[in-house]
């Protein structure tokens, strides 16, 4: 234990905020070698992405003990959450890129003959990446990716709040890449604050919705192109003949990887009165299951970030009646999975994001009255439902969300040829896969018109006006 702290110390005295001079100075490197256009080169994209692959099959241990230490991600989870994902999106860019990025053609019209028209993507930049903490590793890798397949320079920023794994990107990205093309610059707050005051080519932000109207806004003054990955509260429904069993399992699943601190995570449950009772018999067998009798002793359940989290997350308890878990422990920043019933509409955590292993759960008798709760808030990134497959059409017409499941959650965002992404204030623009290419893309539109001939309709003193009336 003690040389175990000996080295987190030794890594947490290396965690030193960047230099404003040096980012201003990183900024400008790009912008000019940029313009050299070496990035351009499919062949030099699809080589960086390869690198990428190796350096992270060569360094998954250094990865998962940076998660670890962290957010006490076992391997498991931090192999299915975060490298396998990273790694998936990798091979589908490198597969992929070079029939992405052909040009694409399109018709023209007859008034326009002899010319032809078509579209090509170029890349947008300089790119700035700001990361979260959750997936401090997948959510940094993932845009970064979408960055340098589009050809794009790209500047990162990771969360210092998942210090070992910010620290492991900042020397991944050294070993990797020479500064003027892809570099990481450490910080906390204040340098945010500051690295938004300069001008981009692209902002892509995960985080909460309040930093991200703080982006937008920051964003606004150079009219900067932005992608907004944020949250908000995710609802669950759970309705007349859906297989409570299988429900149970999946929701426990979903709410308790990563304990919770997911931003698809189910934020709350809105379940048939009828079914109720079943459920919460099964969500504690599925969670005794999974994580054996003391939850706080198992070696696959994560805990919570920080103190300030922690406590947000314990404050929100008197907000309702536990049914279920409830436990936590300050020390160690445990929450235990907790089931939470007579929740008042207006409490703090049917307002808040709630980003904890912390479940509400409603209760409701005709579908309207779960569609109203759910379209009280905010449009949510993500919405899911549970039961009869034709049942969940009303829901998915009458509610708008980044994203949905039928009988499932969170597992969408493992689709890399699936776009992901919010709606209003739960963001906006779409990334994964090609979806991520073209994030970090602008869409030319070229048309050429050939000199051989040169028709005379378009001319003053427009001799063929009632021709050019036919074709127009």
């Amino acid at each position: 234990m003690r040389e175990n702290e000996i080295v987190e110390n030794s890594i947490q005295a290396e965690f030193k905020s960047a230099p404003i001079e040096k980012v201003i100075q990183l900024r400008d490197e790009q912008k000019n070698y940029f313009r050299k256009g070496e990035t351009k080169s499919l062949d030099f994209r699809v080589k960086t992405l390869k690198r990428i692959k190796l350096y992270i099959l060569e360094n998954q241990n250094k990865i998962s003990e940076a998660l670890w230490k962290d957010l006490k991600k076992s391997y498991e989870e931090a192999y299915m959450t975060e490298l396998s994902l990273v790694m998936a999106e990798l091979d589908l860019h490198i597969k992929k890129l070079k029939t992405w990025a052909r040009d694409e053609k399109r018709p023209t019209p007859l008034f326009l003959f002899p010319s032809r028209s078509k579209v090509i993507l170029e890349p947008l930049g300089v790119s700035l990446i700001i990361a979260p903490w959750n997936y401090p590793f997948l959510l940094v890798m993932a845009p970064l990716i979408g960055s340098i397949s589009a050809g794009n320079c790209s500047v990162i920023k990771p969360s210092p709040d998942a210090k070992f794994t910010a620290l492991f990107v900042d020397q991944m990205i050294r070993d990797l890449f020479d500064e003027h093309y892809v570099s990481c610059i450490l910080g906390g707050k204040e340098l945010n604050e500051f690295i938004l005051t300069l001008q981009w080519d692209h902002i892509f932000f995960t985080g909460s919705t309040r930093v991200g109207k703080i982006v937008m806004q920051s964003a606004s003054k150079y009219l900067t192109p932005i992608t907004l990955e944020l949250g908000g509260k995710s609802p669950c429904v759970i309705n007349k003949g859906a297989n409570i069993e299988i429900a149970a399992r999946r929701i426990a699943w979903g709410k308790t990887i990563n304990a919770g601190q997911t931003c698809i995570a189910p934020d709350y449950i809105l379940i048939h009165q009828s079914l109720k009772e079943e459920f919460v018999k099964h969500f504690k067998s599925c969670i005794q299951s999974m994580y054996g009798g003391s939850v706080g002793s198992s070696h696959f359940y994560p805990r919570i970030i920080n103190k300030s989290s922690f406590d947000r997350l314990v404050s929100y308890l008197t907000d309702g009646r536990v049914i279920y878990g409830g436990q936590y422990s300050e020390s160690d920043l445990f929450i235990s999975p907790t089931l939470m019933d007579q929740i008042q509409v207006d409490a703090r955590i049917m307002q808040d994001e709630i980003f904890g292993p912390l479940l509400p759960i409603l209760s409701f008798e005709e579908n309207e009255e779960a569609l109203n709760e759910i379209n009280k808030h905010d449009k949510p990134l993500a919405f899911y439902y549970f039961g009869p497959e034709s049942g969940s059409v009303d829901f998915l017409n009458c509610i708008s969300s980044g994203s949905a499941c039928i009988n499932e959650t969170v597992l969408h965002f493992a689709n890399s040829r699936l776009p992901f992404g919010g709606v209003s204030g739960s963001g906006f623009g779409k990334y994964h896969g090609k979806e991520s290419f073209l994030a970090f893309s602008n869409k030319k539109s070229v048309l050429t018109t050939p000199v051989w001939i040169d028709l005379p309709f378009r001319y003053p003193p427009f001799k063929y006006f009632k021709w050019i009336k036919k074709l127009l």
